[in-house]
């Protein structure tokens, strides 16, 4: 099975990191809920994320993280956080518009470019 992990996926693997992040838990129905998809569809993504070596469903439902699949959702939520933040700072947009553009640009920024922004923002902090 390709390693490779598709838009969606991240999309799937940073709603489970912030939903730990804010309850403490992530299980399905609150993935379901927080990307406003069906809850067949999570658990496909899931069934596909756990195949991969990403996620484990644990005791009650919840959604843990492999090594291997926390590292990539830390990555995918830092690059989120910090494109939102660039794009406040750099357009004055409230923060629900940044995080919006963000979301649409997050998965096709190019490591070089995301290291850039992160120079420009250690330097106009």
């Amino acid at each position: 099975m390709p390693d490779e992990i598709h838009e969606s996926g991240e999309d799937y693997l940073e709603a489970i990191l912030r939903l730990q992040i804010e309850n403490g838990i992530a299980r399905s129905v609150d993935v379901a809920k927080k990307l406003g998809v069906s809850k067949p569809s999570v658990s496909r993504a899931m069934s596909i994320l756990e195949e991969r070596g990403y996620v484990t469903v644990g005791k009650i439902g919840a959604l843990e993280f492999t090594e291997k699949g926390k590292n990539l959702a830390e990555e995918i939520y830092s690059r989120h956080v910090l494109l939102t933040k660039f794009l406040q700072k750099i357009t004055g947009v409230n923060e629900k518009q940044a995080e919006e553009n963000a979301c649409k640009i997050e998965h096709d920024i190019d490591e070089d470019i995301k290291r850039g922004i992160e120079r420009w923002m250690a330097e106009n902090a």
